[in-house]
């Protein structure tokens, strides 16, 4: 009987052991399962044994295990089947498990349009009637925790189509997390509401509104700095602005997005602005207040 490794996201890994299982005749159920201290050479090696009854086999979870060459053989070399969860195997364990077995990788979606369309096909397949926007909401509010979302799903399909948006904000009852790019970016294109709004889901998730105020000032840093890159090169790409500021490619994007429609002036009265703002909140005004109104004088 083969080796069988299933790497990748968790939620999905799990997923794909079971059913893999399942069309072979092995339902999970049915199979011993060892973690944790009980992975080891002479816990397992009983079960590798075929029964009286068939096969039988035997399920591995290499979580928080490091397995030595020994035990990795043992398992390669069974005579029945073993479903081995490794989430993040090595460059070394991946060749074992495809010259020795099978692998299977369930990479999880990590981009919010990705995760989106994720969550369409589930409840495709699901048989709900969900439309776009509630996938996206779904996606904005959960990201990449597909347990959370398949739990969602598990809900909605005990009630009547079709699932609209409003109907599964009203679910869910969860606000998308905040974006202290987003609400900049709402803020240099003239959307006040936009911006405060990210500002207000940003605080109520927790974020410390001077770890915020920080925030504001280290991203215009990078805007002011990408200002004077494009009037000094005229273009400037994303990886041209992440090398010369420092920075990873996705702030240096961002940046420059903002950066693309201030002149200098414009960008020296916002910094001034954030000054008088930063200022204001350490002399004790009401930091959301303040960064309330700095926002919208931002939007200006």
């Amino acid at each position: 009987m083969p080796l069988i490794a299933f790497s990748g996201n968790r939620f999905l890994a799990e997923e794909a052991l079971r059913d893999t299982l399942a069309a072979r005749g092995l339902p999970l159920r049915d199979l011993p399962r060892l973690a944790g201290e009980e992975v080891n050479a002479d816990a397992v090696a009983p079960l590798l044994a075929p029964s009286l009854f068939g096969e039988g086999g035997v399920v591995v979870d290499l979580a928080g295990v490091k397995p030595d060459k020994a035990l990795l053989e043992l398992l390669a070399s069974a005579p029945v089947m073993v479903a081995v969860l490794d989430e993040s195997p090595p460059a070394g364990r991946v060749k074992l498990y495809e010259s020795r077995g099978e692998h299977i990788s369930s990479p999880a979606p990590q981009k919010t349009g990705d995760v989106a369309g994720w969550v369409a096909g589930r409840a495709k397949k699901a048989g709900l009637k969900l439309d776009r926007d509630a996938a996206l909401y779904l996606a904005e509010v959960f990201g990449p925790d597909l347990t959370g979302i398949a739990g969602e799903l598990n809900k909605l399909a005990l009630l009547d189509p079709p699932h609209t948006a409003d109907l599964v904000r009203r679910v869910v009852g969860r606000e998308p997390p905040g974006d202290s790019f987003a609400m900049l970016g709402a803020a240099t294109t003239g959307k006040p509401g936009e911006a405060v709004t990210q500002l207000r889901r940003l605080l109520a998730g927790g974020e410390d509104p001077f770890k915020l105020m920080g925030a504001v000032v280290w991203q215009y840093s990078l805007v002011a700095r990408c200002v004077a890159l494009l009037q000094e090169e005229g273009r400037v790409t994303e990886a041209v602005a992440a090398q010369r500021l420092g920075v990873k490619p996705y702030p240096a994007k961002k940046a420059l997005e903002v950066a693309r429609r201030l002149g200098e002036s414009k960008i020296r009265a916002h910094l001034a602005r954030i000054l008088d703002a930063d200022l204001a909140m350490k002399r004790g005004l009401d930091p959301a207040t303040t960064l309330e109104r700095l926002l919208v004088q931002l939007s200006i």
